[in-house]
C-alpha cells in the first residue's frame, strides 16, 4: 500500500480520527487501523492516546520518507509530447521594443550591408524556416517598408502596447498565427549561424540556448537541474549554481506555447518577459537546453554595443563562420569523394532559393556543389531526381554529374563555364528566349523516359483533399472555376497528348547561359513525364512574358509556325497551372504558412484565362466533339 497519503495527512493533522483518515485517503477504516499499527511498528510514527483522542507524531524516519517523496513529486513533470524529432518551419521575431539611442528598431541598424534581422532571417530560411512572424511596435512602418521582407513569407503583427508591456505581451499577440513548434529570436541578436542550426536540430522540442557568462552586467543567468531548466534570474544570488547565460534565441513547442498563453491570460504584471513565463511553465513541463561555451554572439542595446558590433564583433563573427563553413564543406566533399581536403579550394557561395550552392575547385577542376535545404526531403524524391538528372546530362542540357547521393541530396556537378543565371529581366531577352525555347525542344523531342509522372488532375484532387482535412477555405467562385476546368479536362484528355520528359519547375533562375549560344537547364527536383506544353506555359507565367514576348518564344519553340491549336493548348496549361497552384497555396496557408497574394493572383489569372479561352477557343472544342 502507498503509505504517503496517510503519513502526509498525519503530519498536517496529528489528532485526526481514523474515520476522517479513511475518508480522506479513500480506504476502509480497517485498512487505516492496520496501516497505522504497521507504521508504528516500522518506526514511521509514534502513537499516543489521551482518553478517546489519538495523537500521531511523525518520527525522524517518517520525516525523511515524507521529504524524499515530496522531492520526487516536485521533480515529476507531465509529458506534453513525445521526443520525436520535429522539423521547425516557423519563426517568431520580437522586434517591438524601443532603444533610446536609435531612431529605428535595433534589428534594422545597418551592419556591413545587412541588418541583424535580415541576417537572422536568411540563416533561418537556409535552415528550413518557411514562415516569419515579426512583432512590431516602435517605428513599425520601418518593417512595412523593408523591401527584403517582401521577398519572404512574412506576417507583421503589431503590439500597440509595446511601451508599457514586456516581451510576453508581444509573444502572446501572435497566438492566432502560431500553428506548430517555432523558434523565437529577438531582433537585436547577432549570433553564429551554426548555433541556430544546432538549436533547430536539438532533440528537445523546448530548448533554451545558453553560453558562458558574458559579463555584460545584464545577463539572464540559468541554473540547470536533472538536465532541464530549473531557474532563470538576473540576480546571481538566487542560484545554487550558474550553468550559463541565456541568449534571446529559444525553441518552443506548440504545446508549451499554449500553456504559456493559458497562464498569461490571468497575468496582472504587464512587464512580464517571456523567459519567466517559460520558466513558470517549466515547473510542470521539461524545458531542455543547448549550451555552446565558445559561442560568438552579441546584442545591440545601446550605441556603445552597436559600435562594438560593427567594428569588432561582426568581422570576427564572419571570419569564424567562413572558416567553419569552409572546413565543414571540405570535410563533407573529401569524405564522399575519398580525397584529401588539400585538393579542395577556392570555395565561394552561389545563389539558391531552397538549397545552398557553392562553387569550388576539386583536384584542379571547377565544380558546383548543392547542399539541400532543410525539409526538402519531405517532398522531393531524390532517387528520381538523380536518375532524371543523369538522363538530361546525356541529352546535353544539364551539366555532367560527378556525385549524387540520393539519400542526402548532396550533388556535385561540373561548373558551367562563363555561367550567367537568367532572372526575371534577362529571361525576357530575345537571345535568351531563343536559347530557352531551343533547350525545351531538345528536352521534349528526346526519346528519353523519365522516372515519375506529373498528372495535374490527380494533384488537384490530392490538394483539395488535404485542404479539406486542414479545414482550409477555398475562394468564392472556386466551384464555378473547377467545373470549367473539369470541362476542359474532358476535351484535353481526348487529345491524347504525348507525354515527354519535362522539367516541371522552369523558373528563369533555373536556366544558366554559357557563353553566347549554350543554355543549360538545372535543378531537376520536380522533373518527370508530363505534357511538354506545361513547361512552356509555366515559363511564360513565371518569367511574366508580355504578349509580344510570348509570341516570340512560341515561334521559336514551334520552329517558326504557331497554330491556333498550339495557342489553345498552351492556354489550357496556363489555366491548369494557376488553378492547381491556387489550391496548393491555400493548402499551405491552412497548414500555417503565409503566401500573401500568391493564391489570389493565381486564382484571378485562372479566371481571366478561362474567359479568354471561352471567348476564342470554345468553337474549336465544340467542333472536335461533333
Amino acid at each position: 500500500m502507498n503509505i504517503f497519503p496517510i503519513l502526509d495527512a498525519l503530519s498536517k493533522q496529528p489528532e485526526i480520527s481514523q474515520k476522517m483518515l479513511a475518508k480522506l485517503c479513500q480506504i476502509s477504516i480497517g485498512k487505516v487501523n492496520y496501516t497505522l499499527n504497521q507504521l508504528a511498528k516500522d518506526d514511521f510514527i509514534n502513537i499516543e492516546k489521551a482518553g478517546k483522542i489519538f495523537h500521531y507524531t511523525i518520527t525522524e524516519k517518517g520525516r525523511e520518507f515524507l521529504k524524499k517523496e515530496l522531492d520526487n513529486m516536485h521533480e515529476t513533470k507531465m509529458t506534453l509530447h513525445n521526443k520525436e524529432k520535429k522539423i521547425i518551419k516557423q519563426a517568431v521575431i520580437l522586434a517591438a521594443g524601443e532603444k533610446s539611442d536609435f531612431d529605428r528598431p535595433a534589428g534594422l541598424l545597418e551592419i556591413d550591408e545587412t541588418t541583424a534581422i535580415e541576417r537572422n532571417m536568411n540563416i533561418l530560411e537556409a535552415n528550413g524556416i518557411e514562415k516569419f512572424i515579426i512583432v512590431t511596435g516602435y517605428k513599425k512602418e520601418a518593417f512595412e517598408q523593408l523591401e527584403s521582407l517582401k521577398e519572404k513569407n512574412v506576417v507583421l503583427v503589431e503590439n500597440p502596447k509595446f511601451l508599457w508591456t514586456g516581451s510576453m505581451s508581444s509573444l502572446a499577440s501572435v497566438a492566432e498565427h502560431i500553428s506548430d513548434d517555432f523558434i523565437l529570436i529577438e531582433d537585436d541578436i547577432l549570433i553564429e549561424e551554426n548555433a541556430i542550426e544546432q538549436l533547430l536540430n536539438h532533440e528537445e522540442r523546448d530548448c533554451v540556448l545558453l553560453t558562458k557568462e558574458s559579463g555584460s552586467g545584464d545577463e539572464a543567468f540559468v541554473e540547470i537541474r536533472n538536465h532541464y531548466l530549473y531557474n532563470i534570474t538576473k540576480d546571481i544570488h538566487q542560484l545554487n549554481r550558474i550553468d550559463g547565460e541565456m541568449i534571446g534565441v529559444t525553441k518552443i513547442s506548440h504545446d508549451v506555447y499554449k500553456e504559456m498563453i493559458a497562464i498569461f491570460e490571468d497575468n496582472k504584471n504587464p512587464y512580464l518577459n517571456y523567459e519567466y513565463m517559460l520558466l513558470d511553465v517549466s515547473r510542470k513541463f521539461d524545458v531542455g537546453y543547448l549550451r555552446i561555451a565558445d559561442l560568438i554572439w552579441s546584442e545591440i542595446d545601446n550605441k556603445e554595443h552597436y559600435l562594438k558590433v560593427k567594428d569588432k564583433f561582426y568581422p570576427m563573427l564572419k571570419r569564424k563562420e567562413a572558416d567553419f563553413r569552409e572546413r565543414e564543406l571540405k570535410s563533407m566533399i573529401g569524405d564522399v569523394l575519398d580525397i584529401s581536403i588539400d585538393k579542395i579550394s577556392n570555395i565561394s557561395a552561389l545563389g539558391g532559393l531552397t538549397n545552398r550552392n557553392f562553387k569550388m575547385t576539386i583536384d584542379g577542376e571547377e565544380y558546383a556543389v548543392r547542399v539541400p535545404g532543410k525539409g526538402t526531403e519531405a517532398y522531393i524524391r531524390r532517387n528520381y531526381e538523380k536518375y532524371n538528372s543523369e538522363l538530361t546530362s546525356q541529352i546535353g542540357i544539364n551539366p555532367e554529374t560527378l556525385y549524387f547521393n540520393e539519400d542526402t541530396g548532396l550533388k556535385i556537378v561540373k561548373y558551367i563555364p562563363n555561367a550567367e543565371t537568367l532572372n526575371g529581366k534577362t529571361g525576357k531577352r530575345e537571345d535568351n528566349l531563343i536559347l530557352v525555347a531551343s533547350t525545351f525542344r531538345k528536352l521534349h523531342h528526346s526519346d528519353a523516359i523519365m522516372k515519375d509522372r506529373f498528372d495535374v488532375f490527380e494533384k488537384i484532387t490530392e490538394y483539395e483533399t488535404i485542404l479539406a482535412d486542414l479545414n482550409g477555405k477555398l475562394f468564392d467562385g472556386h466551384e464555378e472555376v473547377k467545373q470549367q476546368v473539369l470541362a476542359l479536362e474532358d476535351y484535353y484528355k481526348s487529345l491524347n497528348v504525348k507525354l515527354t520528359p519535362c522539367h516541371n519547375d522552369p523558373l528563369a533562375e533555373n536556366f544558366v547561359k554559357s557563353g553566347e549560344d549554350k543554355m543549360y537547364l538545372i535543378d531537376w527536383e520536380f522533373s518527370g513525364m508530363n505534357d511538354p506544353l506545361w513547361d512552356i506555359a509555366a515559363y511564360i507565367i513565371e518569367a511574366e512574358l508580355s504578349t509580344a514576348e510570348e509570341t516570340l518564344f512560341l515561334i521559336h519553340y514551334f520552329d517558326g509556325k504557331v497554330t491556333v491549336e498550339n495557342r489553345r493548348h498552351v492556354l489550357m496549361n496556363k489555366i491548369f497551372l494557376d488553378f492547381l497552384w491556387t489550391i496548393w497555396a491555400l493548402m499551405k496557408e491552412a497548414g500555417g504558412e503565409e503566401f500573401g497574394l500568391y493564391a489570389f493572383n493565381r486564382f484571378t489569372r485562372a479566371q481571366a484565362n478561362l474567359k479568354e479561352y471561352n471567348k476564342y477557343f470554345k468553337e474549336i472544342e465544340q467542333s472536335a466533339k461533333i
